[in-house]
């Protein structure tokens, strides 16, 4: 067995204490760009299910919301020089995420623009049915889970980012402002908006 260089991380447990050498997300960039491949593939264990789980809540699709986490970490291989210092690690591969999604968002509103054209204006109504992935039947208190997530679903795109980064993801306001580029009190404001117009939403259930 080939002998492990200084250089590598100690990130591994080991066997006689089981103590763990956590390095920062700041550092682990830092060490992925002067070359390190551990670091980076530390970096897509830390992430990866949480950002799944930000592109599904605000996309709705499984197999494309892992998709574009992919593409999110291929980015990140690629363009890990164009990360500094000056942001927290999180808000930026957020950023990436978010801007991957809003690129998915809208060749999915194409494609439904150039479907609908295709009725004449004699065809009747159609009503377009919400799909829920087959993970939710998993969940306790289904209907309650799928009320919310209506709920969130229904709410204007600027809004439905922010709730999902706050009350899902557990980001900071702070973060969440340099998420999306906008000011700090805009972010507090949509938040409480969301936050109320989803508690109207519920106001019939007990």
């Amino acid at each position: 067995m080939m002998k492990q260089s200084s250089s590598n991380l100690s990130i591994m447990s080991s066997d006689k204490n089981k103590s763990r050498f956590f390095y920062s997300d700041e550092e682990l960039i830092k060490k992925f760009q002067e070359g390190n491949e551990d670091a980076f593939i530390e970096l897509v264990n830390r992430y990866k299910n949480k950002l799944i789980n930000f592109v599904f809540q605000m996309i709705g699709d499984l197999e494309l919301s892992e998709d574009i986490v992919q593409e999110t970490m291929i980015k990140l291989y690629h363009k890990k020089h164009y990360y500094r210092e000056i942001a927290k690690f999180s808000t930026w591969i957020y950023t990436i995420a978010r801007n991957q999604t809003n690129t998915e968002l809208r060749k999915k509103k194409r494609k439904q623009t150039l479907s609908l054209t295709k009725f004449g204006k004699n065809e009747k109504d159609y009503e377009i049915v919400a799909t829920q992935p087959s993970i939710e039947e998993d969940i306790e208190n289904k209907y309650l889970y799928k009320k919310i997530k209506s709920c969130i679903n229904e709410l204007p795109e600027h809004y439905k980012t922010v709730i999902i980064l706050r009350d899902i993801q557990q980001l900071s306001y702070e973060e969440i402002s340099e998420i999306v580029s906008v000011p700090l009190g805009t972010i507090k404001s949509r938040i409480n908006r969301a936050r109320l117009q989803i508690q109207a939403e519920l106001q019939d259930l007990k």
